[in-house]
């Protein structure tokens, strides 16, 4: 606001200026979804062990019953549905967030986000633990063990940073 005002946003999660984030999470939720349920049921990659694919990649089971990197994993019903409702919660906040937002690069972004994040709720409340099946390894190094969710949930991050620049550089709300 140019003339010292401040504007009060409504409200609107599911409005017209909404729908791309809506899309967007309901993209990668369905394929992280979609890919989980091939890789336990279909591909049976619990019982295939390590499957390596390239020098650099391999395809693997990993039941991550913490946060990212494993932190704070959770080995009890107790742990399990406290991190269940803290995700719910930051879910809630990004869907306001989006509820608010005015900017179709922002909730794109949150979308992923959103998306990303329901994903892995699901496999918490189904499995007790995210699953987990990409590995990338090199000279030594291994990266951790992820899955679709976590790529929409760091792309979406990453949008949102370049909606910032983007501010940044004089983009406005449209």
């Amino acid at each position: 606001m140019t003339d010292g005002t401040l504007a009060v946003r409504q409200f609107a999660p599911f409005s017209a200026m909404a729908r791309r984030g809506w899309a967007a999470a309901l993209l990668s939720l369905a394929a992280d979804q979609a890919f989980k349920w091939w890789m336990l049921a279909v591909y049976d990659i619990g019982s295939r062990g390590i499957v390596r694919v390239t020098s650099f990649f391999d395809v693997v089971l990993v039941w991550n019953r913490g946060i990212s990197y494993g932190w704070f994993a959770q080995h009890g019903d107790a742990g399990r549905w406290l991190l269940i409702g803290l995700s719910a919660l930051v879910i809630l906040l990004l869907i306001g967030w989006l509820g608010l937002s005015r900017r179709p690069v922002a909730n794109l972004g949150l979308g992923l986000i959103i998306g990303g994040a329901i994903a892995n709720v699901i496999d918490r409340v189904v499995h007790g633990a995210v699953a987990d099946f990409f590995s990338f390894h090199a000279l030594g190094y291994s990266w951790y063990v992820f899955n679709i969710a976590d790529v929409a949930i760091v792309a979406g991050v990453a949008v949102l940073l370049y909606d910032c620049w983007l501010e940044g550089r004089g983009a406005r709300d449209e």
